[in-house]
């Protein structure tokens, strides 16, 4: 699908079809927003801004010369967009091309809620988006918003994962298998986050971006260093409490070696006297039946010795 965005009699219109491109030239056009194109739609935008529309492969590439570079006439940068999911986030590759006649083209592959939200605005409010160069800016700016309301909801997690550790609430494999997906989710948006950062410190540097835009620039990356910070110390904390709750468990399971091993140390005299005496042989006592009730508190005496010693030394 195609969506371009153009002036038109001082308002923005929207055309989702390529054959528009007749009737417009580059100055009357803002953005040209792909999303899963056809063939005949890439070429048709190829043609009109007059260079070549990068491989979904190439903007996938981790190379800094494949995440960000410049023509003649072009500056094409490639960019991860974070998609929250109900356990775990997945990135989503999405491609800008901005021209020297500033118009922006991006290509995308799914939905973005960032995308839909400024087309709205881009119709309702047209005299605040009079280039690409700004809406690209206008883009990063509630991505990035974006990113600040996820990382805001991985510490709310963290704060219940806190809270049913301090409660002594049940703590098994699962408890520790969130807190797992969590550290990842943690990963996934701090590798977003770098991502647009070095993007932006790359357009900064740029002599093709206008300079009247440095100072958003800057204050973008002054958030961008901001959610860093927090997504450190937010794997800081989901590191300190996974730590919390594997010594817990060891604790419990070293309770329950401990009962075993007492058990078995305290039924280790009877044992013997019992083996000892349990022989097809002649009991060498009386050779009564008083012998049993030797035996027997014989056993009860080695318990309770045994017994008295462990307490005493406050290992029960």
């Amino acid at each position: 699908m195609i969506e371009v965005f153009y002036k038109s009699n001082g308002q923005m219109e929207m055309s989702q079809s390529a054959a528009v491109f007749s009737q417009l030239t580059p100055d009357m056009v803002v953005w040209i927003d792909l999303f899963a194109p056809s063939g005949e739609e890439k070429r048709a935008t190829e043609s009109f801004v007059g260079t070549t529309i990068q491989s979904r492969a190439q903007a996938e590439e981790i190379e800094s010369s494949s995440r960000f570079s410049e023509t003649d006439t072009a500056i094409f940068a490639n960019t991860n967009f974070l998609i929250p999911g109900p356990e775990e986030y997945s990135m989503e590759t999405v491609s800008f091309i901005l021209t020297d006649s500033g118009v922006l083209v991006t290509l995308r592959e799914c939905p973005l809620r960032s995308f839909t939200d400024l087309q709205r605005r881009l119709l309702a409010f047209p005299k605040f988006y009079p280039t690409g160069y700004i809406v690209f800016v206008s883009i990063l700016e509630q991505r990035i918003d974006l990113d600040a309301d996820m990382i805001e909801l991985m510490s709310k997690e963290i704060e219940q994962f806190n809270r049913k550790v301090s409660l002594g609430e049940d703590i098994n494999e699962e408890f520790l298998l969130d807190i797992n997906q969590l550290q990842e989710n943690t990963m996934l948006v701090r590798e977003n986050i770098v991502d647009k950062q070095r993007v932006i410190s790359s357009l900064l540097k740029s002599n093709k971006y206008p300079h009247s835009l440095q100072p958003k620039m800057n204050v973008l990356l002054k958030d961008i260093s901001s959610l860093i910070n927090h997504t450190n110390f937010g794997f800081e904390r989901l590191e300190y409490l996974q730590n919390t709750v594997v010594g817990l468990i060891n604790l419990d399971q070293n309770k329950i070696m401990k009962i075993f091993t007492l058990v078995s140390l305290l039924f280790m005299p009877p044992t013997l006297i019992t083996g000892f005496f349990g022989m097809n042989l002649k009991l060498p006592i009386t050779g009564t039946w008083w012998d049993f009730v030797i035996v027997l508190v014989l056993m009860l005496l080695s318990f309770s010795v045994i017994l008295l010693i462990f307490r005493k030394r406050k290992m029960l």
